[in-house]
Order: C-alpha cells, then sequence, then structure tokens
C-alpha cells in the first residue's frame, strides 16, 4: 500500500508510511490522503480502515474491490463508491470524508485521478475536506462526460461517412460505440441516483451548512448534464443504425427496381416465345414462309421490346433509378 499526502497548497504529493498517515489522520485540521492499493487484491492483508485507524463497522465496504457504486453519510463521514471512466474502462475510487480529512483509495494508476486531483487542489485551494470531496466527485464526473462527448463526436463522423461510401466496418464499429454507451449508462445511473438521494436528503436537514448546499446543488446539476450527454449518445447511435439501414433498405429498392425493368422487357418476350412453340394447327400449317417468321417471330418481339421500354421511360420508375445514378 503506497500512501500520499497532496498538498494543499501546491498540490504536490508526498509519500509516507502508514504509521505516519494513521498519526496524521488523527492530529491534522486538514488532511488529503490518497492511497494505491496493488490491482491483485490480497485477501490475508488488512482492511484499509484498519490500517489507517478508520476502523468502523460501517465501513467494511472501503478499499474492497468487489463494492458496488455507493453514497453514505455515517454521522460526520461520507463514504462514497464513485465510477470513473479511464481507457474506455470503468474503474472504482473509494473516497472517504469528514470535516478534516478526506482518504481516497484506488488501485494500481488505472484510474489516474491522482494528477487530476492535485491540478484541481492547486487551482481551486479548497477550505476543507468536503470541498475537496467535491472536487473529486465532479472530476469523476467530467471523466464521463470527456468519454460520452468523445464517443458521439465518433457516431456523428461515421454517420457521415456512411452517407459518402458506405462500409461494413462502419457497422461493427456503431455496436462498438453503442456498447460504450450502454456501459457509461450503467455505470453511471446507479451511482447517481444513490448521490442524489442521499444529498437530497442531507439538504432538507436544518443543520446542513449553506455552504455545502451550494456544492451540492452544483454536483447535482453537473450529474444531470452529464447523464444527459449519455442518452444524447445513446439516441445519436440509434439515429446512426437506423440510418445506416435506411442505406441499406435505399440500395435494395434500387436492385428491386432494375429486376422490375428487366421482368418487363423479358415477360412480353417470353409470353412470345410460349405462343410461338405451341404446336396449333394455324401455326404448323400456315406459317410456312421465312417472311413470316421474321414478321411474327421476330417483328412481335420488337415490337413488345420497344413497347416496354416506352411505358418504363413514361414510368416513375425509370425517373427514380435515374435519379439514383
Amino acid at each position: 500500500m503506497i500512501v500520499t499526502v497532496v498538498s494543499v497548497l501546491d498540490g504536490g504529493t508526498t509519500t509516507v508510511s502508514v504509521p505516519e498517515a494513521r498519526r496524521r489522520l488523527a492530529t491534522d485540521p486538514f488532511l488529503l490522503l490518497g492511497v494505491e492499493l496493488p490491482e491483485a487484491e490480497d485477501p490475508a492483508e488488512e482492511p484499509v480502515v484498519r490500517q489507517l485507524g478508520l476502523d468502523d463497522g460501517d465501513l467494511e465496504w472501503f478499499g474492497r474491490q468487489d463494492a458496488s457504486p455507493r453514497a453514505e453519510f455515517l454521522g460526520d463521514t461520507a463514504g462514497f463508491v464513485v465510477p470513473v471512466i479511464r481507457g474506455g474502462h470503468v474503474h472504482q475510487v473509494h473516497a472517504l470524508a469528514s470535516a478534516r480529512f478526506l482518504v481516497v483509495v484506488h488501485w494500481g494508476r488505472r484510474a489516474g485521478l491522482a494528477g487530476d486531483i492535485r491540478a484541481l487542489v492547486r487551482r481551486e485551494r479548497p477550505r476543507d475536506a468536503v470541498a475537496a470531496l467535491f472536487l473529486l466527485l465532479q472530476e469523476a464526473l467530467s471523466t464521463f462526460r470527456r468519454a460520452a462527448v468523445g464517443a458521439l463526436l465518433q457516431v456523428e463522423e461515421l454517420e457521415d461517412d456512411m452517407f459518402e461510401e458506405r462500409r461494413p466496418e462502419q457497422i461493427y464499429r456503431l455496436s462498438q460505440l453503442r456498447r460504450h454507451s450502454a456501459v457509461l449508462h450503467h455505470a453511471l445511473l446507479p451511482y447517481l441516483q444513490g448521490v442524489d438521494e442521499v444529498i437530497t436528503r442531507r439538504m432538507m436537514s436544518p443543520d446542513f451548512p449553506v455552504g455545502r448546499q451550494r456544492l451540492a446543488q452544483e454536483f447535482q446539476r453537473a450529474a444531470r448534464l452529464v447523464l444527459a450527454d449519455i442518452e444524447s449518445l445513446q439516441d445519436a447511435t440509434r439515429r446512426a443504425f437506423a440510418s445506416y439501414g435506411s442505406l441499406v433498405a435505399g440500395e435494395q429498392n434500387g436492385v428491386i427496381n432494375r429486376l422490375a425493368i428487366v421482368s418487363v422487357i423479358f415477360l412480353p418476350l417470353s409470353f412470345l416465345t410460349g405462343f410461338f412453340g405451341m404446336n396449333f394447327e394455324f401455326l404448323t400449317n400456315r406459317l410456312e414462309t421465312k417472311d413470316e417468321f421474321w414478321l411474327l417471330a421476330v417483328g412481335l418481339q420488337l415490337v413488345a421490346v420497344v413497347g416496354s421500354l416506352f411505358l418504363l421511360h413514361r414510368s416513375r420508375i425509370w425517373r427514380r433509378l435515374r435519379d439514383d445514378e
């Protein structure tokens, strides 16, 4: 376990030992603590809350990789399991905040929020751990927003390319983006519902400070905007699939129209061929000369083809094919 202390003054980090982190949690008036755990969890290792001296029966989930997204207020302490998007995948960050400290736990460097938090602390200079907590929550939302907006731009580019030239790999890429939008929505929606319920319940309490109410309201507004971005991505992928289907249907209609033209031309020819192939007495006894053969067998064929082409030229099918070309 690697424990770092984030400086509020300059946003820098200092690596400390676990006993030192435990001592500072008990004495410092304002402490931002980052805990990096190995990606492979060791069942025999002591829980994080116990190592840091924060052992509490209600915090058994804190620092466990299998914990589900949550938001809980435990007296003066608030605990969160926050989903974060990095590299197109959903990771978890655990946060525990009180009036004096903020402890953030992540696994390896997958979540990648350490640099972002340092930059936010350097720029915003939070006055207490609760303000730093809302900075963390806002930054986690920003990872979802960036992922949704980036995927939305890809969908729009694919949709534009489809109208220029339709290719099989486009539908595969659209399927991936549609799956990505579902992953974003599935990861964020339960978390936001839990946070919104807890924050709303706390805001109804008369002892909830006005400053924290403002932070909570800003978070709720940002959460609604991010959720709207993800829903816009889902709508865009559905629209792109519909556009792809419309293009395929248009091409199939063109093929069917061409087959209809061929059928109109060859149907009279097939009829004449079948008719003159019958062994009626008139056909076998009266049509004996070469001129009669050319006149009836070939002349009627030419008349049928010219008549069919004339009718097609006057019909909407011909004009539609000409417009498609």
